[in-house]
């Protein structure tokens, strides 16, 4: 059944292929067919008889501020430099939203990038089933590759059928970011549960702040706040699969019914914002917190570098687990250049990539690699902090439901409830027929 659901997703991004290079400009670039872009980073032009590389990723590198993205672009820069004369890397470049849609159509046209970033999950699984990624063992075998990670955990959401078909880049958690200025103006205490979590944003509010930026233009930025309130109220993914568990047991729908009263304190333009424009809100001091993943850290730095000072760090109160993850890149199973794809991924894991990853991007690395401390970001000792407190992890709910339409849904319901299109009742409801039809066997 599954397969046959990718297949039938390929096949639309086929479709979707054809229309957008009937309607853009002709060109001989796979990326122009479908939207994407072929960013010109990379270093050295293309030497005469070297191996093109393809990269897909969902930033321009050429217009970014984000600082994990500029790494990216360094690390293609040092293999096309190292390289030269035998591989040579085009990224292709589009956005995030846009992303899973582009490389789709790719895949459904036969031109599936050489290497592509994925996020762990069903996101995953729709490019390991179909045997579109291919495993990564016999690689990691070699000189000792996968002796430089932090440990065999690291694989955890990139394993299938005992084979690793993604290698992770990075850590991240999302986290409450914080403008301490604002708190100490308002009188506003870091919150550790619901009620004081409340409180502090009436005292922003009370003060002439905007207490909470968060984008509901983007589904899953608000989904991600509905996963913690999900998981304050004891929601349990795994019964919900196999059927043991409601969703209206009443969890749900009192987890709806605290993002609507969270919801009085987001900015006024919240149903339209884009994650960049809510993110730009925080760092621009027209909101007092930010709830969000750390990888956001590169981007407030890059962006208002002089930020860092007064920006703190809280984890979601009420919980006693955060949510992690971890972006990976996978590998074509079709790739003409195998040994090239898996020497670029490497790249992106060596000490120089994974050092910049703390020192600069301010996320966590996921090999063994030492890194300053003091150099580092100071959001990221923070971070690292919420990582010490908590009991454990879990995943973004849209990346964690048993498929990727399933956690599309999920964000669609919890922004409709925010719209005030649905009841909270009536979510839980529609996720629970959702699962029956869907779902469950």
């Amino acid at each position: 059944m599954k397969k046959r659901r990718i297949f039938a997703t390929l096949m639309t991004a086929a479709m979707l292929a054809t229309t957008l290079g009937s309607c853009g400009n002709s060109s001989s670039s796979s990326s122009s067919d479908t939207g994407a872009s072929t960013n010109n980073s990379g270093g050295s032009k293309k030497s005469s008889g070297a191996q093109e590389l393809t990269w897909m990723f969902w930033d321009d590198l050429d217009a970014t501020e984000d600082l994990i993205s500029l790494g990216y672009k360094d690390t293609i820069e040092r293999f096309n430099k190292d390289h030269e004369g035998e591989y040579h890397v085009k990224p292709i470049t589009t956005n995030l939203e846009e992303y899973y849609n582009k490389l789709n159509a790719l895949v459904a046209a036969g031109d599936t990038p050489d290497v592509f970033i994925v996020s762990p999950g069903p996101q995953l699984t729709d490019y390991v089933e179909p045997g579109v990624a291919a495993p990564l063992d016999d690689y990691l075998s070699k000189d000792g590759w996968k002796d430089t990670f932090a440990s065999d955990a690291v694989f955890t959401q990139q394993t299938y059928d005992g084979k690793i078909y993604a290698i992770p880049l990075n850590t991240a958690a999302a986290c409450c970011f914080y403008n301490t200025e604002m708190f100490e103006k308002a009188g506003a205490k870091v919150p550790t549960n619901w009620d004081e979590m409340i409180t502090a944003c009436d005292k922003l509010q009370s003060a002439g702040y905007t207490p909470i930026s968060i984008s509901a233009g983007t589904a899953w930025c608000l989904s991600m706040v509905a996963g913690y309130l999900c998981e304050a109220e004891g929601v349990d993914l795994a019964k919900l699969a196999d059927g043991s568990a409601s969703w209206e047991d009443g969890k749900l729908e009192s987890a709806c019914d605290k993002l609507l009263e969270l919801s009085k304190y987001f900015q006024k333009s919240a149903a339209g914002d884009s994650n960049d424009v809510a993110t730009a809100n925080f760092y621009n001091e027209e909101a007092a917190i930010l709830i969000q993943g750390s990888w956001v850290i590169a981007q407030i730095n890059g962006a208002n570098a002089g930020f860092e000072s007064k920006c703190g760090v809280f984890q979601f109160p009420g919980v006693d687990r955060i949510i992690a993850k971890s972006d990976s890149l996978c590998m074509s199973s079709s790739s003409k250049n195998p040994d090239g794809a898996a020497a670029l991924i490497k790249y992106f894991t060596d000490d120089t990539a994974q050092k910049y990853t703390a020192e600069k991007g301010g996320k966590i690395p996921v090999t063994k690699v030492d890194y300053d401390v003091n150099v580092a970001p100071k959001q990221l000792s923070y971070v690292m902090d919420v990582f010490g407190k908590a009991s454990g992890t879990f995943g973004f709910y849209n990346e964690s439901l048993p498929t990727t339409e399933t956690g599309s849904h999920f964000d669609d319901t919890m922004v409709a409830v925010f719209l005030g299109d649905m009841k909270p009742a009536d979510a839980a409801k529609d996720m629970e027929d959702f699962y029956k039809a869907n779902c469950r066997k």
